[in-house]
């Protein structure tokens, strides 16, 4: 999935578009109304489309300071920490109307709701989500109910859903966008913070993005990202979810940067993940080249890349964005 600008590709977007035909476009910046933002998908899915399947378009669009798409058309809409005050029956209605927009304008994909439980002590000091106003609320109580509400409303409009950021961000000091190093000491397996996650899949949340964060009591030795203990092990297992597994950015973001891009991707794959996204355009034919030459030298890695597309073109499938001539 590689990053385009909301107002329309740039030339260099055009053309890394139509060289790799990526699965997925990112919207990123704020664009313009929701009509010019339609003329921009419509041109964007073109560009993407290869023998009839069409890429997932999408965009942050969780309301308060994480709005991506605000232009005319688009209601704004208040932060998670305002939601999380409104009944999950109302928080349903407004999302539903909320992705009848995204729909219209033709964004498939809503890279939200934040299932992250921050606790009330650590708002002020956790920087990725607390200080943002983008977590529902303290507890997985009040947390899990709002983000399965989000995400029927979501899927009422026919918007795919993916909580975030798995398996929580709510306990981290740094954002991992613009730090490295960041870490979380305090989750474990099992944790009930993973709650919102937990509900968020049960509502039938059709992605799941994971953090680039690293949890010491769960995988001291990787990146949640590049773990098969979290991917495997907690959310295709303990979760038991079966859906399409997505990054967190791994192209712009600061605690990825010392990986090679190319591992950036594979090492994904490998961990049991489905799609890579790259908010920087340019490293996108690295990603793919990297995944093709693995799977070329590596058996049971090229089995695991098989698996990844087809629980990505089911998703399509799913959304009528797979046509068979």
């Amino acid at each position: 999935m590689t990053g385009i600008s909301a107002a329309g590709m740039t030339s260099s977007e055009r053309s890394v578009a139509d060289a790799r035909k990526p699965g997925g476009l990112l919207l990123m910046g704020s664009g313009g109304s929701l009509s010019h933002t339609r003329t921009a998908t419509d041109a964007a899915t073109e560009t993407a489309t290869v023998k009839g399947i069409r890429p997932l378009i999408a965009a942050d669009q969780e309301g308060g300071q994480i709005q991506r798409l605000k232009g005319e058309g688009f209601d704004r809409f208040p932060s998670a920490t305002v939601q999380g005050t409104w009944s999950t029956a109302k928080l349903t209605s407004r999302s539903t109307d909320w992705g009848k927009q995204l729909k219209q304008a033709g964004v498939n994909v809503d890279l939200a709701p934040v299932a992250d439980v921050v606790p009330a002590s650590q708002r002020s000091t956790n920087e990725p989500i607390g200080k943002l106003d983008r977590e529902f609320g303290s507890t997985p109580a009040t947390v899990g109910p709002h983000v399965a509400a989000f995400v029927r409303g979501m899927g009422a409009a026919g918007v795919a859903t993916s909580v975030k950021h798995f398996p929580g961000l709510g306990r981290v000091r740094g954002n991992t966008d613009f730090s490295s190093g960041v870490v979380d000491d305090v989750t474990v397996r099992g944790d009930a913070n993973l709650g919102g996650f937990a509900a968020g899949i049960r509502a039938g949340s059709e992605l799941v993005m994971v953090a680039t964060a690293t949890y010491t009591k769960i995988d001291p030795a990787n990146r949640a990202v590049f773990s098969a203990t979290i991917i495997r092990g907690m959310l295709r297992g303990d979760l038991r979810y079966a859906g399409v597994v997505i990054t967190d950015d791994v192209g712009a973001a600061a605690e990825v940067a010392s990986v090679p891009a190319g591992e950036r991707a594979t090492r994904f794959v490998a961990a049991g993940g489905d799609m890579v996204i790259t908010a920087k355009p340019s490293l996108t034919s690295v990603m793919v080249n990297a995944l093709v030459q693995k799977a070329q030298q590596d058996k049971a890695f090229s089995a695991l890349l098989q698996a990844s597309v087809r629980r990505v073109l089911t998703l399509k499938q799913n959304h009528g964005l797979v046509s068979c001539s």
